[in-house]
């Protein structure tokens, strides 16, 4: 069985933030978000995974590699034509993936445990389709099943009345039957190929598309509360063995909880942390509060402040008596006291999109 991840688009939403970054290697808890769904396919066997990416791209190939970190062999592939939805990425994709079974991941989506489960149900069940559903508070944002008898009998993209309060999440498992439905389907009036016109077909078809519920954590991050959602989940699965102190940490500091920090890092007297938290290399963290389920990259300097449940990129300086919650704070971004310097008055400069609360 082989593999494909989508890692193309714009990602307008989470502007400005990827306007200098590929959504997809965001950093959740201090790792590429794309790695995630790298490590969950290789975790259930998989050895051969593509990758598809926008024209041009070369940032996700520096980050990733070849794949040989996680034992796996990955093949980049160009989404030539621009982005025609779902059902074009698979069609896209058809000279790697040949007429093996596939599981179909959405990269930036976030899952907690394992695959397997999802790969054995469409084996066991001797399926052409499995698609993993979540219940959802919000089922108008995706493409949502109409369940009769345990079975699905129609998905539809986005509807205005949603039959079921179930998304189909980002994870699919598929024979070579779904080349013929994304053939044959037409392109939707937004002009893209619809993941859901392909599930239909085949159900309508005859083809056997089973599902399963994802029981655990699902996490979409098309927003920027769900990036910082997302890295929440991923903290909570740090083990107290990942949770090692390799820097430099004063005796008068205060760790409580499951924290890891890097190599380099310095954390001065008067600093508390509560975990779960991860601190990357060559940090330097003094007279600060930094609160549960915060993310903090490399070289980030931080005095005289409070952080808690946000996501700070490399190269960060925060310098402030202030509390930062719920955050996303970009690379080489400044946070600084509006008291420190004259005229006083709060100077800002702010991107399309951003979110400032004064």
């Amino acid at each position: 069985m082989k593999a494909l991840i989508t890692a193309g688009g714009r990602a307008t939403r989470l502007r400005p933030i990827t306007y200098t970054i590929n959504k997809h290697l965001i950093p959740l808890a201090n790792k590429p978000m794309l790695w995630n769904a790298i490590e969950k396919l290789a975790e259930v066997g998989i050895k051969e995974i593509g990758i598809n990416v926008n024209v041009g791209e070369t940032e996700i190939q520096k980050s990733c590699g070849d794949g040989s970190r996680w034992g796996v062999k990955l093949t980049y592939i160009e989404q030539v034509g621009g982005p025609k939805g779902l059902a074009h990425i698979i069609k896209n994709a058809r000279p790697f993936l040949g007429d093996e079974p596939f599981v179909f991941y959405l990269g930036d989506n976030i899952i907690l445990g394992s695959l397997k489960r999802f790969v054995d149900r469409f084996k066991d069940g001797k399926l052409n389709g499995l698609l993993a559903l979540a219940k959802v508070r919000d089922p108008q944002r995706f493409g949502v099943p109409e369940i009769r008898d345990g079975k699905i009998v129609r998905v539809e993209e986005k509807p205005q009345q949603p039959k079921s309060n179930y998304a189909v999440t980002g994870i699919y498992v598929y024979d070579s039957n779904v080349f013929k439905a994304a053939d044959a389907i037409p392109p939707s009036p937004r002009g893209e190929y619809e993941i859901s016109d392909v599930h239909t077909w085949l159900i309508e078809h005859g083809f056997a598309i089973g599902y399963e519920e994802i029981t655990g954590w699902w996490k979409d991050t098309g927003k920027p509360e769900d990036l910082i959602e997302g890295n929440h989940l991923l903290l909570d699965e740090m083990t107290n063995e990942q949770a090692k102190v390799e820097g430099e940490v004063a005796e008068g500091a205060m760790l409580t909880g499951r924290v890891k920090v890097g190599k380099g890092t310095r954390i001065g007297d008067h600093v508390v942390i509560r975990g779960p938290v991860i601190i990357g290399e060559n940090c330097v963290i003094e007279n600060s509060y930094i609160g549960p389920y915060t993310a903090i990259g490399n070289r980030v300097e931080i005095y005289n402040a409070e952080v808690e449940h946000s996501v700070i990129f490399d190269d960060v300086d925060i310098n402030c008596s202030a509390r930062v919650v719920d955050s996303l704070i970009g690379h080489n971004a400044t946070v600084s006291s509006a008291q420190a310097t004259w005229p006083s008055g709060h100077r800002l400069i702010v991107g399309d999109n951003s979110i400032v609360e004064l």
